[in-house]
Parts: structure tokens; sequence; C-alpha cells
């Protein structure tokens, strides 16, 4: 008997290596491209996407775990394909020649055979001029190819995800997360394309529509914008800057809402990169550094952005459920992304999101309203300052004299004033609060938030002007950071350039030799280890700009108008002139908003005149 009899290397302790059959096989890479009902729907959408399909509907039983049906009119599958289709690695979308020009959602080919490993599967199919077939496969054992009925395109009917293995129905949640997880998929891959028509339908009980999006005609712009404003909401587009930009053969656009249409969770960014959606943490590092000093910490912006670049730039062969991508020059996307939102939001910085104002109008509208008042037609002026002086308290000869609570500019409108965006200022209340007339409303601004914003632009336009300036140490700075070393030295010049000058300093060292004079007194050491954190994680780091941004937003609030201080006229309106010259004079250092906008029949409203 040989010594490598595998009852001789049981007997001895030593593992035994065996062949997997198919079945087992399957189940393991269902495990990595089926995690849960929602990516089974997000590969049986991307199929039929694949295969020029215009309408999609896709129908959901119990959160997917006991239905999912995917019908499409595209092109079908006939009689040789279908067989063909549940292997595995088999595919109609690549050769295999080279998988860095890729064009299509899918092109792995495990989708079908991992959902027919731990599933029951039935694809039905049809192509053109052809009759419709079946097959059938239920936890890895495919039955034979019959006859069925059809009229065009494809059906893919998975049921009982996970029979086969039941280990994973344990890890499920509930039937309502996972609705909202494919809901998700489903408003993603809408967003992608759309000039074709989405239906997602819930038939656990009945049948009810969860979303429904038709194909949008039109140009580019108009398809996009169309979906946007039936997926996200008008809201979104209402306040929200289109993103266009161009650079090194990468193309950006999309839309980026305004700081003050802000998220307490990152739950409306939708990331694309040719067509597909992604969640990509150089691309999400990226939207978060466009918006660095517009939004607090623990505010998240709003946008759909959509980067092209051409195939062989960008590898999505990084991960079985091709969320990730890697790109070759990550750092031109990031730069693309960065300034992009920058521009975007510097040009229409002094808008204010509507939803602004909405709140306030919320605020002052009663829980409960009672039967509506109608009032008789406006009276004449004239009248108005009759019942005013007749109304007027008599004031005795010795009284103290009257003393308005808010400063009040007697002068009449200036037309060309009223005319600006932010209006002529008319008063101040409470010491801080401007209010200002214009030709169809009212804006009443935070003259504190609007003034620490203008200081804070000027500062930062004058240290870009003249450049960062250093202070030498005495004596330079030695810390080590091992392999981190060499990868921080990569990005010296973009340090030196933001008063932070290092040198390499023996293996795994380096040496501080100056420092950003801004900052005073600096620890060295976390410092730089933030900044290695955030270029390992984000492929870039804005630790330092942050910091630097940091120390000139806390001068521009102590150096800024202060509550409490009372201002003139001329004051006012040089203020609001200012704000209407500044980028992003819409929102304070904070991310909150310094001005709100009530349109005159929204006021009228209030006070049901209308």
């Amino acid at each position: 008997m040989s010594l490598d009899d595998p009852k001789i290397r049981q007997n001895s302790g030593r593992p035994i290596i065996r062949q997997l059959d198919e079945t087992a096989i399957n189940r393991i890479a269902a495990g990595e491209v089926v995690e849960r009902p929602a990516s089974a729907v997000k590969e049986l959408v991307e199929n039929a996407l694949d295969a020029g399909a215009t309408r999609v509907l896709v129908e959901v039983a119990d959160g997917g775990k006991s239905l999912i049906r995917v019908t499409d009119d595209g092109c079908g599958m006939g009689a040789d394909d279908l067989p063909l289709a549940l292997s595995r690695h088999a595919t109609s979308k690549i050769d295999g020649s080279d998988l860095l020009n890729i064009r299509s959602f899918g092109f792995r080919g495990e989708a079908l055979p991992s959902l027919g490993a731990v599933g029951r599967l039935k694809i039905t199919s049809r192509v053109a001029g052809e009759d419709a077939h079946e097959i059938r496969v239920s936890g890895g054992d495919v039955a034979p190819l019959r006859p069925a009925a059809l009229s065009r395109g494809t059906v893919v009917e998975l049921r009982d995800l996970f029979f086969a293995t039941p280990a994973r129905l344990k890890f499920m949640r509930s039937d309502r997360a996972e609705m909202q997880a494919i809901t998700d998929v489903v408003k993603r891959l809408a967003m992608a394309e759309p000039g074709v028509g989405f239906t997602l339908k819930d038939v656990t009980e009945g049948e009810r529509v969860i979303l429904r999006a038709e194909a949008e005609s039109g140009d580019l712009w108009d398809g996009l914008t169309g979906r946007l404003r039936g997926l996200i909401g008008r809201d979104f587009i209402d306040n929200a800057v289109r993103i266009e930009a161009e650079r090194e053969g990468l193309r950006l656009m999309g839309y980026a809402a305004l700081p003050t249409y802000s998220r307490g969770a990152a739950v409306a960014q939708f990331l694309f990169v040719n067509g597909r959606p992604v969640r990509d943490k150089q691309l999400i590092g990226a939207l978060r550094a466009g918006y660095m000093d517009v939004l607090a910490r623990d505010r998240h912006p709003a946008a759909a952005l959509f980067l092209d670049c051409p195939p062989d730039r960008v590898d999505v062969n990084v991960h079985p459920a091709k969320a990730e991508v890697r790109f070759r020059d990550p750092g031109a996307v990031r730069a693309l992304v960065v300034t992009a939102l920058r521009q975007g939001l510097a040009q229409e910085g002094r808008r204010a999101a509507s939803t602004v104002a909405d709140g306030v109008l919320g605020a002052f509208r009663p829980e409960a309203s009672g039967p509506r008042i109608y009032q008789m037609d406006r009276p004449s002026q004239a009248s108005l300052i009759r019942a005013r002086d007749w109304q007027a308290p008599a004031f005795e000869e010795n009284a103290l004299p009257w003393v308005p609570s808010a400063r009040v500019e007697d002068s009449a409108p200036v037309p060309e004033a009223t005319a600006r965006p932010l209006g002529a200022a008319r008063a101040q209340i409470h010491e801080n609060y401007i209010i200002a007339q214009t030709d169809s409303g009212m804006v009443i601004v935070d003259a504190h938030a609007a003034h620490e914003r203008l200081v804070y632009e000027r500062l930062k336009r004058q240290m870009d002007d003249a450049g960062i300036a250093r202070q030498a140490l005495l004596i330079p700075e030695i810390v080590t950071l091992g392999s981190g070393a060499d990868r921080l030295l990569e990005h010296a010049g973009d340090l030196a350039a933001l008063g932070l000058v290092i040198e390499p300093f023996g293996p795994g060292t380096i040496a501080v030799r100056e420092t950003p004079a801004l900052l005073g007194a600096v620890a060295v050491e976390p410092l730089l280890r933030d900044i290695l954190d955030q270029i390992d994680d984000l492929g870039g780091s804005e630790a330092l700009r942050a910091r630097l941004d940091a120390v000139l937003s806390r001068i521009a609030c102590h150096g800024s108008v202060r509550t409490g201080r009372r201002m003139s006229a001329e004051e006012m309106n040089a203020l609001l002139r200012e704000m209407e010259a500044t980028p992003k004079s819409g929102q304070c250092n904070h991310g909150r908003p310094t001005f709100v906008t009530l349109a005159l029949s929204d006021i009228e409203r209030l006070f049901g005149r209308t």
C-alpha cells in the first residue's frame, strides 16, 4: 500500500485534499455573490439591463425570502443558451481576452448558477422568431429543458432563497428591512438607466406597488433630472447644484445638494462609475472633502454623481458583488470630484435650501386648523393709516417716550435695493436678525452667522494669495511611522504647500522641520498619524487643511459681528450686498443657514389672506 493512500494519510492525522463537487462550489460562490435577497435582485436586474430591456418588473414576496421574480423585455435566451447559462463562468458579456474593457453590468457568469445552488430557480425565455423554453434548477439539481409560453424577453423566478443552506436564513433581517434593501437596489439601478422603465411590487399579500419609474425621454440631462426628481424627490432637485466637469479623459456629471439640505446620515449619496452603482470609499471620501468647510461633522451631503472614464482606467473586477472599484489614477479622480463640487457650491453658495423656509412656515402653522375665516378685500393704504391712528395709544405729556423693540428704517423702500436677491434692510430685531424687504417677499438674516462666513472666506482668500506662513522648529521633530513613512513622503509636496515640511530620516522615520505658523504649538506625531490614516483610507489627506480652516473659522467667529450689537442701515445693507457677492454665504462655517427667504404669498397665507 502506498504512503499516499487516503486511508494511511487519514490514520496518520494528515489532512486530506479533496476535489469539491459542483454543487458545493456553487454554494460557496453564492455566499459571495448572494449575500441577501437584495443581492439576488441586483444580479437579476443587471442581467435584464445587459439584455437590452426597456422595461423591468420586479415582484417580491416576504422580503425576497420566498419569491423574487424579474420580468424583462430584453433579447431573451434560446434553447441552447439556457442550460449553458446555469454553468459557472458562462457569460455572453465578455470573451475573457480583456478584463479591463468591461462595458456591461455583469461579466463573471456566477449569478444564475449561484442562485440555483441555494434556491429554487426557474428561467423562462424567448428569442424573437423562436419558441419559448423553460429550465429549472433546485439546490443545484438541473431539470431537463422544456417548452413554455412567453411572448418576449425573460422571466427569472427565484423561490425559497437559501433553502439549500438553511444556516444563512438565520442571518436574514426582518421582511421589512430586506424589502427596504431591495428598494434601494432597484432605485440605484433605475437612476443609472433613466431610459428604462422600472416597477417594483410587493406580492406578499395581494399586490402593492413599492416603486414605479416610467422611462424618461429627452436628452441626457433631461432624462437624468426627471429620474432623480421622481426617485429622490423634487426637493432634492430644487435644492441641488448641477455638477458638470471634465479633465484628463474623466467626466463627472450629476447633482450635489446645497449644504443646508444636508442629512443626518449618508442615506442620500448615490455614486456611479460608468453607469454602475458603487459604494467606493475613495469617491465617498472625495464627496466629503468637497463639502469640507460647509458642513458640520455630524451632517452628511446629499448627491447623485455619475463618473465616466475609459474602461481600462478602472477595475471593476475587485469584488464578486462588483460594488467596489479600483482606479488606475485615484488622485485624478479625487481631484476632479473635489474641485467640481467646490466650484459648483461656490457658484451657488449664497443660496439657502428652500426646505429651510418650509420649516419656518411649518413652525408658524397651528397644529389643528379650525374652519376657514374669509376676510374682506384688502383695505386701502389710507384706511390702514386711519385705523392705525385710531387704535394708537394716547401718551401723556410727561410719559416716558415709546422705545421700539426693533430698529426701523423710516425711509421709503429703494426699488433698486429691493430688486436685489437679499433685498433692502428694513429693521434689526433682537440685536442680531436683519429683516430685509424684497420685491417678492422678505428675508430674515442671522447677522452673526452671515458675517462669520464672510470673514472666513476673506481669511481663506488672504491665506491662499499670500501663502501659508511657516515656523521653523528649533530642533526638528523625529517621528517613527514604520512603513507609513514612505506613503506620507509621497505627499510631501502637498504638505509643504500647507506649511508642513517633512523629509526622510532613516528607514521608517520622518523629520519634521517646519509647521504651519497658524497652528501655533502643534503635536506633530498625532497630526502626522491623522494625515496618514486619511491617506490610507481615502487616498488623500485633508486633515492638515481641515485644521488650518478650523483655526481660520475660529478667528472668523471671534472677529464677526457679535450678537447684541446694533447695526446702522448702511451696515446692514453693506452686509447684504457682500453676502450676495461671496461664495457659500448661504450657510455659516458650521453648515447652518444664514438667511431664510419667505415669499409674500406664503406670508399672506399665514394670515389667511389667500
